[in-house]
């Protein structure tokens, strides 16, 4: 990481899975922008990949996921699952 960018934590909902890690975001950075402007894949560290009932099924300090796998995206700290 530069110190240009920062990590965001973030929770990744797809249609098999919920997953909770962190993106690198250049400071100043909207997520929105991060989701627009990335490839075909999105790299997250320290994620916790679970089922939709929120059973881990594992973690990995790093992970691609397809971009087009995600239905939302959120910053963890807007995140309320209930």
């Amino acid at each position: 990481m530069t110190e240009m960018e920062s990590r965001t934590e973030v929770t990744i909902i797809t249609d098999n899975y919920r997953i909770d890690g962190e993106i690198a975001l250049i400071k100043g950075a909207r997520l929105t922008d991060f989701i627009v402007e990335s490839q075909s894949f999105v790299a997250v560290t320290d994620a916790t990949v679970m089922n939709h009932d929120g059973k881990p099924i594992m973690t990995a300090s790093f992970l691609n996921i397809n971009r087009s796998s995600i239905e939302i995206i959120a910053p963890s700290d807007l995140v309320d699952l209930t």
